[in-house]
């Protein structure tokens, strides 16, 4: 099996370094959003790396869970991973939704992005403060306004077909997981699990691509 990866916010393909993963795995490199461009077109722009006539997988951490779901729901691949992540609006804060519906985000500054590092830290609960730093250092501002918009708006509502498997950390401040039992749970994890408890996470997905090898 092949495993494509979609970092978080902002974040990028140093995410996933620690991963020790069974089979083939592929990030992916965000790209610049066009104008006004919504989600669902973003995501099949992006999806364009991926090769559809072989078995494969999505791994899609924090806000580039949403962009894995949107590729799922067009490309229906045989397994779509979630990490720190939601399957659908109903899974984030509803003070996000609320925001969103505001539309002052529009209206904000892109330097008001860049968080002040402690503050960043402590939401992301990150135990490797260093590279999360070197990650929000490198963030393309105007792509973090993009994202925090479309998260915010995240409309979906429709539950994948394919098979999904979604790990959510119990101390999670940003996409805290809901109470689907499917979910499996990170004790203490939080939401730079995917760095900070990566040995637990390859377990769970290389437990699960057994089904696929």
């Amino acid at each position: 099996m092949k495993l494509y990866g979609i970092s978080g916010l902002g974040a990028d393909k140093r995410v996933f370094q620690y991963l020790n993963l069974n089979c083939e795995f592929i990030p992916i490199d965000w790209i610049d959003p066009k104008k006004n461009e919504s989600i669902e077109s973003y995501s099949m722009r992006l999806s364009q790396i991926i090769k559809r006539d072989e078995n494969y997988g999505i791994l899609g951490v924090s806000f580039g869970g949403l962009i894995a779901v949107e590729i799922s729901k067009q490309l229906n691949p045989n397994l779509t991973i979630l990490i720190s992540s939601a399957e659908t609006k109903s899974e984030l804060r509803t003070i996000y939704k609320v925001i969103g519906k505001t539309g002052l985000l529009k209206l904000v500054p892109k330097k008001a992005f860049d968080p002040p590092r402690k503050i960043a830290t402590w939401f992301f609960g990150a135990q490797a403060k260093h590279l999360l730093h070197q990650i929000l250092d490198d963030t393309d501002l105007q792509f973090a306004q993009w994202a925090i918009q479309q998260l915010t708006s995240w409309n979906n509502t429709e539950k994948l077909s394919n098979r999904v498997l979604k790990i959510g950390g119990t101390h999670d401040k940003l996409i805290p997981p809901n109470k689907d039992k499917q979910i499996k749970l990170i004790t203490k994890g939080a939401h730079f699990m995917i760095v900070d408890r990566a040995e637990e996470i390859s377990q769970i997905i290389n437990e699960e691509i057994k089904n696929f090898q």
